[in-house]
């Protein structure tokens, strides 16, 4: 008791830390409690009021023990006697300087990127020990291939706002390829109102490497996401925070692809924080068929001329 005691006292006093990434479906803030699950993501600076940085990012995300015979599960540290769910998922993400309306490139600025890539996962749940493992690896493309300037010009033209112009000059085609994983252990649930939950991740791949550890919370009416799945409530409404700091190795959407390197424009490695927070909260609302939830993010400067980013989100689900 004293261990875990002064364990979260860490947790709370010193600065948090948490994978580098803009769509995190694999969090426990973000539990559904079925083994059988759909659920869209949507994610746009305009949430927050802004046009650059992380611009856009969405993800179509399914669950079913249909994905248990996936080869790549042969890739992910499956451990024994817990509950487990696979799944599939599909993400897009675009990133783009603030005159993103010039055809010109913008030196000191982001670069222009986009990446499309299927992602292949699992959860392993061990609701004796509070405890969730989580693993995913990631195949696609970054670069041109991924359609990010057709969809932002599609977009920005139906609104009405202006034509993103600099897409000419966005990272080049490259593989992506990335593996991650996640451990997350429960400190402290009190009744069905609160808890609190430490976490570590690693992801190593060709688009993102970073390693890192942090915490995060849920304060409403919840269901402890390391509760059996026979155990779940029929109505959660609660809200979450998320506070971490982000510890850099390599970023494709600024450096460039591993093996394509004539990209127009990148920020060269010297330029990079290596260290930068980041802020995560939102409202989710979840019945035993339904989840919704709303998402805003903050993030500190990714590079030493840039400057912090804002965006939203909103995720809807359902289970099969």
């Amino acid at each position: 008791m004293r261990n875990t005691s002064i364990f979260t006292l860490l947790v709370l006093l010193l600065p948090a830390i948490a994978i580098a990434q803009k769509i995190d479906n694999l969090s426990s803030i973000r539990d559904i409690k079925n083994t059988n699950y759909f659920r869209f993501h949507y994610d746009n600076d305009y949430f927050a009021a802004s046009d650059k940085n992380y611009t856009q990012g969405y993800s179509f995300e399914l669950a079913t023990p249909f994905f248990k015979n996936n080869p790549a599960n042969y890739l992910f540290l499956k451990p024994k006697e817990v509950e487990t769910r696979y799944g599939l998922a599909i993400e897009h993400i675009g990133f783009t300087p603030g005159r993103y309306d010039l055809p010109e490139i913008q030196v000191g600025d982001r670069p222009f990127a986009a990446a499309i890539f299927l992602k292949s996962f699992v959860i392993a749940t061990d609701s004796i020990n509070k405890s969730r493992f989580t693993s995913s690896f990631n195949l696609g493309i970054i670069g041109p291939a991924a359609y990010g300037g057709e969809m932002q010009i599609g977009i920005h033209e139906a609104t009405g706002n202006k034509t993103p112009r600099g897409w000419g000059n966005q990272i080049k085609n490259d593989l992506v390829m990335n593996y991650e994983v996640g451990y997350e252990k429960q400190l402290l649930q009190y009744k069905d109102l609160f808890s609190i939950q430490a976490q570590a991740n690693t992801k190593i791949g060709t688009l993102f490497t970073n390693a890192s550890m942090g915490f995060n919370s849920m304060i409403g009416i919840i269901n402890s996401p390391f509760s059996s799945a026979e155990k779940r409530n029929g109505f959660q409404l609660y809200a979450y925070v998320q506070p971490i700091l982000n510890v850099i190795g390599y970023d494709a959407t600024l450096q460039g692809g591993l093996f394509h390197r004539s990209s127009p424009y990148t920020v060269d490695s010297r330029n990079l924080e290596r260290l930068n927070t980041q802020f995560n909260y939102g409202i989710v609302l979840k019945t035993k068929t339904l989840y919704l939830e709303y998402t805003r993010s903050i993030i500190s400067k990714e590079f030493d001329t840039g400057e912090t980013a804002k965006w939203g989100g909103i995720r809807i689900g359902f289970t099969i």
